[in-house]
Order: structure tokens, then sequence, then C-alpha cells
């Protein structure tokens, strides 16, 4: 079957058109019912590709002496190069329809991709860092470049340059040669890339700027793309990321900055120019407060370990607490179990952490006794199918609620045989 005329090679600014039916095939089921996929003689929806989403719109058919709308939910290039309208009615063979394009979509990645053509080819120019690939979002669009650290002059430079050419309004070509004609422009370098295909190659050209080979949509000059903004950058495996904006999305984020900033600085009663310096009183102030409420806690601890240690007898040789906690965190429970058994030689604990239906056991030992609390503690979970463990003075793991009394009283009667073992040890 002949390929289909795509429009939008020659103009990406058609909106609507007429074709023919050549084929109709189910896509797929569900429950919204089944999904059909139609081929046309003649389109100008883009399918995805080359890092560019599908256009999307509505194809119109007469039925019964009325117009049907339907819409086209996506587009597709299978294998062989042919392109799919998917859609929620079958239509027959034959039909001639009309196809209108969702322009606000398709204007959009215009201008994202344009923008992009212009950004790879500043970034090449500029920091001799070339594009390896793009890709266009729904809110944002982003290049990798092969490029080690970039600093925030360099991304501010490269930014600039892109507006000056935006604004200089260049035009923006279409160009079709052939492959041989491509191949010489690959070979003297005015090209860096070409499809791995035979026959005419679509070459896109930036006036002064950039020649590039690609099927996609785009603007006619460069003052269309409107504005070009960086919004962040990262560094990923093949070099640097870029996220980037263009035209009507550059002026959302735009707006949508100044809304965020415009309320920090209410709350924070400062002018946005004092943002930064008030942020970071505040995150110092955080900071001093972290530090004196954890120097408080581990204060309170250590006062609250003497009062259990003060209250709990030894016993042949050992001081066992056991003890649980539904009002504490469990950094706090771990603190005081660590605070407690270096209050006071022979004790041991086993302090439970309650958080409704899980319960962190902690099993900590003064530095004279001689088990492993870890390997105790992994033992006797193992019994009862679970995990955890530590090292020797200090272990944890969690229980469900509904085991917890049975593995506590299972552990107190491991360690009291432990340290009874060893008493007797000791007297011989």
């Amino acid at each position: 079957m002949a390929d289909s005329e795509r429009l939008y090679y020659a103009d990406s600014f058609v909106t609507s058109f007429s074709g023919e039916v050549t084929d109709v095939r189910p896509a797929a089921e569900s429950t919204g019912g089944t999904t059909w996929k139609v081929r046309l003689n003649r389109s100008a929806f883009y399918p995805s590709s080359g890092g560019q989403p599908f256009d999307t719109g509505e194809l119109i058919a007469s039925a019964n002496g009325s117009d049907v709308n339907i819409p086209v939910v996506q587009v597709e290039e299978d294998d062989a190069g042919a392109v799919w309208h998917f859609i929620r009615e079958p239509l027959a063979p034959g039909a001639t329809v009309e196809g209108r394009i969702d322009w606000e979509r398709r204007f959009d990645h215009m201008q994202q991709h344009t923008g992009q053509h212009l950004l790879s080819a500043v970034f090449l120019s500029e920091l001799q860092a070339p594009t390896v690939s793009f890709h266009l979002g729904d809110a944002t669009s982003t290049i990798d470049v092969a490029s080690g650290p970039l600093t925030s002059e360099a991304i501010a430079r490269v930014e600039r340059v892109a507006n000056e050419i935006i604004f200089e309004d260049r035009p923006v070509a279409v160009r079709q040669v052939s492959r041989a004609e491509a191949e010489v422009m690959l070979a003297s370098g005015h090209v860096r890339k070409l499809p791995d295909r035979d026959g005419v190659i679509r070459l896109i050209e930036i006036a002064n700027c950039d020649l590039n080979a690609c099927g996609g949509t785009h603007v006619r000059s460069t003052g269309q793309i409107g504005s070009l903004l960086v919004r962040r950058v990262e560094k990923v495996s093949r070099g640097m990321r870029v996220e980037f904006l263009c035209g009507s999305r550059a002026v959302r984020a735009a707006r949508a900055d100044v809304a965020i900033l415009a309320e920090a600085s209410a709350l924070l009663s400062v002018g946005a120019p004092e943002l930064p310096g008030a942020v970071s009183r505040l995150v110092a102030d955080e900071k001093a407060q972290s530090k004196e409420q954890q120097k408080l806690r581990e204060e309170l601890a250590t006062l609250q370990a003497a009062k259990l240690v003060s209250q709990a007898p030894v016993e042949n040789g050992l001081r066992l607490l056991v003890r649980e906690w539904k009002d504490r965190d469990r950094d706090s429970v771990k603190l005081l179990a660590s605070r407690t058994v270096a209050a006071a030689d022979a004790t041991a604990v086993i302090f439970s952490a309650n958080y409704g239906d899980s319960v962190r056991i902690y099993v900590a030992r003064s530095p004279d006794l001689v088990f492993h609390c870890g390997q105790v503690l992994r033992e006797t979970l193992a019994g009862f199918g679970l995990r955890g463990g530590g090292s020797p003075d200090l272990a944890q793991g969690d229980v469900p609620a509904h085991q917890e009394q049975e593995l506590r009283s299972k552990l107190r009667e491991t360690i009291l045989g432990i340290c009874s073992r060893g008493s007797a040890d000791r007297a011989s």
C-alpha cells in the first residue's frame, strides 16, 4: 500500500483537510468498548515520533445525511511507516472524512520543538555541548546534552543568546533534499545527524543558526517561539538534562512563579527580593531549634533512665526492665533504651513503641553483660516468621501488635535464661 501523504511535512500550519479512509482495523478492547485505528490517504495529524507527542483532533464523517464528529485520541506510526488514527467509532474503507487538528496542542508542540532545535544549536555553538536526546512532555520539555556540570552563568548565557535569536524573528524553513545531498551536507558538517533511511530527507533550517534533519512540526520564524525559559538542570548518565519551556508555557510558568513569590512574601511579611534572606533565617532558626530539642530529649531520656533503674532491683545478677509506650515515637524509645542500659551495670531492657497494628521492639544491654542483643532478637523473631537484629549492645525489630506480648515474654525468658547460666558459670 502506498504511503499516506503527510500534509504537515510541507506546512505545519494546516489545521483541516479532507481525506479518504484506506484501511480500518480493531485496535484494542476495553471496558469502554473497541478502539479502532484508521489509515487515510492523506493526513495532517502528526504521529508520536522523535520525542514529539501526537496530535489530537477529530475526524468528521457523513452518516444518514448528518455529520458525525469522531475524536482522534491517539496517532501512531507503525514499523512499516504507516500512520494510524485511533478512534472510538469505526469508519468504512473508502469513506471521505474531514480532519481537524487541535490547533492549541499543535502550536504548543511547534513552539517547543522549534525551541528545542534552537536551544540545542546554541548549546553546541556556545558550550560545544551536543544534544543526545529530546523529550517533549505535557508540562515541560527536556534535552540531554553531552556536557560536564553547567554553571549558572553558562546557562544564563545560553538562554540569553537563544532569546536574542527569537527576538530577531529569523526564518524557519523546510527543505527537501535527496539522500545523496544530505550525505554531502553531513560530510561537510552542515548537518550533524541523518535518519537511518533512504529517499528524500526533510531538513529544518533556522537561518544562520541550525540545519537539522527532522520530521516534526515547526513554526515559520523564531519569533513565533515567543520566548525560551530554562527551568532546571540536573546530572544524568549521559551528561546534563536541561528542562525548558517555550512560548505560552513559559508565560504560564512565569505567572505561576509570580503567584508563588507573592504568597511566600505575604506569609513572611517581606518583599520578593528579601525572600532568600528570610528563608535562610528560617532554616537557621529551625536547625538551632532542632539541635536544642535534641539536647532536651537527651537530657530527659537520661533523667527518665535513672528513674527507671532506681525503681528496678537486681535479681540473680540482672536488672531486666520490660516496658511499652503508646504515646512516644520510636526514636524516643530507642534513645531511652540506650540511656537506661548506660545508667547502671547488670541492666537489660525490652522496650516497645506501639503504633497501632505494628510494634517496634528494642533489646539493649549494659556493657558488662555478655549476651548478643542482635542474635537474641533475630533468633526470637525468626520463631515467629519475622526479621530483625542489630549489634551486640542494641537491636530492633517490628512485630504485629497481636504477637507483641508473646514475643516479649519469649525474649524475657531467653534473656533471663542466658544471664542465669552466666551467673551459675561464674559462681562455679
